[in-house]
């Protein structure tokens, strides 16, 4: 007795995406049976990814626009703008930022979704396989033992009891026998070939997964990265590191269509598979296995009779006829012809190791393990392969929109920083309190004035000994420092000369660099001199 069969139910996913409209590329329709060898069905499908294509190009025209027009506008540098753009572009990297992250969160989910549907159809593949390779070695075994190991003993036997024309005819029918198990067995279908395409289909998928899974995997580690590469960038301000991320961002948007182009062209055409699996598979395999074997596997249900019930049952029968003579050759032909006994007990052997392998044979020739096999593989790519492509297509389109913010908010970074970096420029750059200035001084050091500084300031000869240019000095203030200066140790440092009618403390000057400011200062007192008297 059967078992029921468990019913196969496609997921609503299956029938949503078999209910897209399959176009041809002159925009014809096409019938959306599954039905790869067909050239209209594959251009059904090439014509959904050059859909995806477009959204890539109107994608990269909508950025260039804005870009573009970001660049050319001008804006209001006031200080109350220029703050609220730079918390705008922060805040729309953070977000851009956080979109990426759940997208290849998202991504890593369905990535682990399809790669376990596309093993668990391997592992069935595998499994029907070597149920399939156990019925031909199984068949081929009862096989060769019927025609070259029976043969051999019924030979010798012949010989021996050849005085006995009874037992002679006892021999011929169970040779009889055999030639009935013979043709019971050639008449089951050999696997041989469907075993070699089964094996061949499950080595290529498993190529091909390793490396879908594989590049996905890169992806998501780039688009991390890029991410990365965008936060310090604009924690730095490093323009450097903006356009890097620029560039990586729309290499990323490429490859982000040009997934979702894969996932929506797979995914549909693997609904159009699951929404009737069974047809397709009916179509592929009426050339090479009898119809009714097929639907017997596919379907499993107890209204369908097994096809090799026959076969099996005249096996059985044909076993227990010889099984019958041989017990009854060795009551009674070995006492008279002892020599014979050798060769029946050889017969019986082989005779129970072929009943041993005919329940075998009857288990594996059963639908309910290849039925099961069958289920498992359709659970595999109908629920969790097709599941998982989708949940990559919602990353792709998440990581296509967190890349396009992340490019939209460059150029105004780029702004951003640029507009910093023109205000330290108008800045003068002798201020010793300018950031720019001290950047500059740090990269290109003043060779002439350092030498003069460390001439006039370190105590490695002697102070009184080195003068400092000839100076002309007639104002009194100075006048009264340096007088006051000779109290504490007879010699001036020429770095403490404070600056004259501002109050800021003193900088380090160098020797021309005080003379320059005393001739500057003198002049000043001269003309505003007479203006204000004391």
């Amino acid at each position: 007795m059967l078992a029921a069969r468990v019913e196969y139910v496609a997921p609503w996913w299956v029938a949503w995406l078999h209910s897209v409209p399959h176009l041809g590329l002159r925009l014809q329709p096409v019938d959306s049976t599954f039905n790869p060898r067909d050239e209209s069905y594959r251009e059904s499908l090439m014509f959904l990814g050059l859909v995806a294509a477009v959204c890539l190009g109107l994608n990269l025209i909508f950025l260039a626009a804005y870009v573009v027009c970001a660049c050319c506008c001008r804006r209001d540098e006031a200080i109350q703008t220029k703050r609220r753009n730079s918390c705008c572009v922060t805040w729309t990297a953070v977000v851009a930022g956080l979109v990426c992250c759940a997208a290849v969160g998202v991504g890593f989910y369905g990535n682990s979704e399809t790669n376990d549907g596309v093993y668990q159809l391997i592992y069935s593949l595998d499994n029907a396989n070597h149920t399939f390779s156990g019925i031909d070695a199984l068949v081929s075994g009862t096989t060769q033992k019927m025609e070259a190991d029976l043969e051999q003993h019924l030979a010798r036997l012949s010989e021996i009891l050849a005085a006995r024309g009874d037992y002679i005819q006892t021999l011929k029918f169970m040779q009889q026998m055999a030639g009935n198990i013979i043709v019971q067995l050639s008449g089951l279908p050999a696997w041989r070939e469907v075993t070699t395409e089964l094996t061949e289909l499950a080595d290529e998928t498993g190529y091909v997964e390793y490396y879908r899974w594989l590049s996905y995997l890169l992806l998501f580690i780039l688009d991390l990265l890029i991410c990365l590469v965008a936060c310090l960038g604009l924690a730095r301000r490093s323009r450097g590191l903006l356009a890097s991320m620029l560039c990586c961002g729309v290499l990323a948007l490429l490859l982000s269509w040009t997934s979702l182009a894969a996932d929506t062209a797979a995914a549909v055409g693997t609904s159009d598979f699951c929404s009737a699996p069974d047809t397709f598979i009916l179509n592929i395999t009426e050339d090479h296995i009898r119809t009714e074997v097929t639907r017997y596997y596919l379907y499993c249900s107890q209204s369908i009779s097994s096809p090799f019930q026959q076969a099996l049952t005249i096996f059985q029968r044909s076993l227990t006829t010889m099984q019958i003579q041989v017990a009854g050759l060795l009551q009674f032909a070995v006492p008279l012809f002892p020599t014979a006994e050798k060769d029946l007990l050889g017969i019986q052997l082989l005779l129970n190791s072929s009943e041993s392998g005919l329940h075998q044979l009857t288990a594996m020739l059963d639908c309910r393990g290849l039925h099961k096999d069958y289920l498992d593989a359709l659970a595999g790519i109908c629920y969790d392969g097709i599941e998982g492509l989708l949940y990559l297509g919602l990353f792709s389109l998440l990581a296509a929109l967190a890349f396009s913010t992340m490019i939209c908010a460059g150029p105004r970074a780029w702004k951003h920083f640029t507009t910093r970096d023109r205000d330290y420029d108008d800045i003068d750059g002798d201020d010793p309190f300018n950031p720019q200035a001290r950047r500059i001084a740090a990269h290109n050091p003043p060779r002439g004035q350092l030498r003069s500084f460390c001439s006039y300031s370190s105590g490695l000869g002697s102070q009184t000994s080195l003068q400092p240019p000839a100076q002309t000095i007639s104002n009194a203030p100075v006048s009264e420092y340096m007088n006051q200066a000779m109290l504490f140790g007879g010699n001036p440092r020429y770095e403490n000369v404070p600056l004259i009618g501002r109050g800021s403390p003193p900088p380090t000057y160098s020797p021309s660099m005080r003379a320059t400011y005393l001739s500057v200062a003198d002049e000043h007192l001269r003309h505003y001199g007479n203006e204000f008297p004391a």
